[in-house]
């Protein structure tokens, strides 16, 4: 089986602050769902951004997609982001747009034809259920709806790794278990390789994953 994530003795740090992953060696396989546990502040989200390239290992290797991410150009770290939908606990959404230039966004940047542009968003508003609020902007929508507009951003150049912070967070019952069907319907229909940053595993899950947790700097899977 492909691996998507090949970690090799990475350490992460922010500036020459203490250090958040020490020496950590590991590796996840394509078209896995995975599962990224620990306490606050023990590195989870500081490993979601170093696997989208926002924060370079300060030692070691790391290999995501194929592009080694130590010292990596800026060419091949955007030619890495058009392969990664990433979904973030606070949205990120681009306020003065409406919520389908939204879902647009990575669209334009692969250079997709308007037509098949537009085809997708639709098809993404209709998956995510918000196909009637199409023009309005993200401040005149709830939260939950808010995030699902954000999963269907993170879908629509149908990537072939998803990273996910805390995407449930702070949503109700109803719009997060629409999120983590999105996810698991994303992995199980696309093969899209799924990794989920979270305090707490749903009870809900109807597929199979892999769990890894972290402590004290180390990553490891928990079998």
């Amino acid at each position: 089986m492909d691996k998507v994530i090949v970690a090799q003795n990475i350490s992460l740090s922010y500036s020459n602050n203490e250090t958040i992953i020490n020496k950590a060696t590991f590796s996840m396989n394509s078209g896995d769902f995975i599962f990224i546990t620990g306490a606050s502040g023990s590195g989870k989200s500081t490993l979601l951004k170093s696997l989208y390239g926002s924060l370079k290992p300060t030692q070691g290797s790391l290999v995501v997609c194929g592009v080694e991410l130590k010292g990596v150009s800026n060419s091949k770290l955007n030619f890495l982001r058009r392969h990664i939908g990433i979904v973030f606990q606070d949205y990120k959404l681009i306020k003065e747009w409406t919520i389908e230039k939204n879902i647009m966004l990575p669209l334009l940047i692969s250079g997709y034809e308007k037509d098949v542009t537009q085809s997708q968003v639709d098809s993404l508003l209709k998956h995510v259920r918000l196909k009637h609020q199409s023009g309005k902007f993200p401040l005149e929508l709830s939260g939950g709806e808010q995030q699902r507009v954000a999963m269907a951003r993170a879908l629509a150049h149908n990537p072939i790794l998803i990273l996910a912070d805390e995407p449930t967070g702070n949503l109700d019952d109803y719009s997060s278990q629409l999120i983590w069907n999105l996810l698991e319907g994303a992995n199980e229909q696309l093969k899209t390789t799924v990794i989920v940053v979270t305090h707490h595993i749903p009870q809900t899950m109807n597929i199979e994953y892999k769990h890894y947790h972290i402590e004290y700097g180390s990553i490891n899977e928990i079998i």
